[in-house]
């Protein structure tokens, strides 16, 4: 086809789609005549949940092929919310099309007018009809469900009339045993029997207006695939308000945390007993784990047990506070980082403390004192009414006074809570410069500043703290009993 002439394939769809295609090419047409130089050629093609309900097919035969061969294509509003595919999704050839011939942009140029409604601003956003979680720390906190998704989605529904879980069938029944929820088990038999799961619970002939999801989780893929079946919904980002709600700690999920805190405490103790030159990172680490595990089955005999871990580090291996334990063998003037992290029900805490072997040279102990002179005022600064960026900034001048500031990793501290902080933090409550969140009874957050000396620098190591407060009506409420500093931790045997 020459230049001067453009072939453009019309799908114009169901219901309004139609009407919206005439009105869309009486002005193309306009601007043509007015342009001038080139002529349009239109190829109708029948697409659409119509054609589908009449045919069984979404686009008429070789559709997809002429559409492929035309300049452009035209895609009207396609899909009627009575209408859906034998699998319960909806009918969507232009979603096919799009991924075809990889027509993914959606260019809309906006203007918006004083005084017309703004959808995603106005406050029928905040009306949810219907939310999705999808994230594992969320999923728990609501239903009381942890699962071990090995690569399939997991999902709660929550409606104004029910709550339930989506699971995968290989989890049997523990989903009734874990949760107080109904639950629907989907099977890997077909692709995306997760989002039947979802149309399953909330019916097909009622859609939801507006459904809220966790922004900060969803993927894109599946924030695609849910959009798909719900094309009339406004999304709206609920993982903030979430959060919001889980800072403040009910009385039982505080006697749980602390609970925690006093078992992550035994089981520091146990890994002080055996540290000794030439016992090993791990065995360490299991000798700590395996007590905490015990106190928590003697504390809590009916629970379910998963994830209690230790991370044990000597030497260098301290430098991340996340390094994983080895086999190295400890030695005299070894720089140590015990990390205790018992979970109970989901909800886990931490004990984490430097010590050193037998002795610590001067650098190091300079260092390491630095950082302890941190930690106890940051625990001064903890109580109801504070500011969390206030507690940085003053902390910060503290750090730079010692000569140590530039050697500082990560925040201060954070909250504590539902499966805290290893699969989600509580992100409105953290110990940051950026955190404006002011500090509330009942909530629960970690003091723990650390500092990081490079290898091959006097001194060279982690050095980190870590004590749990529950913050109370007039002040805090330390939870953690495990000593600290050098008068405690160096370690003679």
């Amino acid at each position: 086809m020459s230049k001067d002439q453009f072939e453009i394939a019309i799908l114009a769809g169901d219901g309004i789609g139609t009407e919206v295609t005439e009105a869309t090419f009486a002005v193309v047409e306009a601007a043509r005549a007015r342009m001038g130089g080139f002529s349009l050629q239109k190829t109708d093609i029948l697409a659409g949940a119509g054609y589908y309900r009449d045919t069984g097919q979404d686009i008429e035969a070789d559709g997809e092929e002429r559409a492929g061969k035309a300049d452009a294509m035209y895609i009207g509003a396609i899909g009627l919310p009575a209408i859906r595919a034998v699998d319960g999704t909806e009918i969507a050839p232009h979603l096919r099309l799009r991924e075809r011939f990889q027509l993914y942009a959606g260019v809309r140029p906006v203007k918006a007018y004083k005084g017309a409604p703004r959808i995603l601003l106005d406050e029928q956003a905040n009306n949810i009809d219907m939310v999705i979680l999808t994230s594992m720390h969320n999923i728990a906190y609501y239903t009381g469900f942890i699962y071990c998704s090995f690569g399939r989605p997991y999902g709660c529904i929550i409606t104004e009339k029910k709550i339930s879980t989506i699971s995968a069938n290989i989890d049997a029944s523990q989903p009734w045993r874990r949760s107080h929820c109904d639950n629907v088990i989907y099977t890997d038999w077909k692709r995306d029997n997760f989002l039947r799961a979802i149309v399953s619970i909330i019916g097909r002939d009622d859609p939801p207006k507006t459904i809220g999801l966790e922004n900060d989780h969803v993927t894109l893929d599946m924030r695609e695939k849910i959009g798909s079946i719900f094309s009339f919904s406004v999304f709206s980002d609920v993982s903030k308000n979430l959060m919001q709600l889980r800072m403040i700690k009910s009385n039982e999920e505080i006697e749980i945390i602390k609970n925690g805190a006093r078992i992550a405490d035994l089981g520091g103790e146990e890994i002080v007993k055996n540290i000794r030159e030439g016992n090993t990172e791990i065995e360490i680490a299991i000798a700590g784990r395996d007590c905490m595990e015990r106190e928590i089955v003697k504390t809590y005999p009916d629970a379910e047990y998963m994830d209690t871990w230790v991370w044990f580090q000597s030497g260098i291996n301290t430098d991340g506070a996340h390094n994983p334990k080895t086999n190295k063998k400890l030695i005299k003037g070894d720089i140590l980082s015990l990390n205790t992290f018992p979970m109970i029900s989901g909800y886990y805490t931490a004990l984490e403390r430097t010590l050193f072997l037998d002795h610590a040279d001067d650098e190091s102990l300079k260092a390491w004192e630095a950082n302890v002179k941190v930690h106890k005022r940051g625990l001064e600064l903890i109580k109801p009414g504070v500011k969390c960026s206030d507690i940085c900034h003053e902390l910060n001048e503290l750090f730079a006074e010692l000569g140590y500031l530039q050697y500082r990793t990560f925040g201060y501290g954070h909250s504590f809570g539902i499966l805290s902080h290893f699969y989600g933090r509580e992100a409105g409550l953290e110990l940051r410069e950026d955190i404006d969140t002011v500090l509330e009874e009942n909530m629960v957050v970690s003091m723990e500043p650390m500092i990081m000396i490079p290898e091959g620098n006097p001194g060279a190591g982690g050095y980190r703290e870590h004590d749990i407060l529950v913050i109370g009506k007039d002040s805090a409420e330390n939870i953690t009993k495990f000593p600290f500093g050098p008068e405690h931790n160096i370690i003679k045997n």
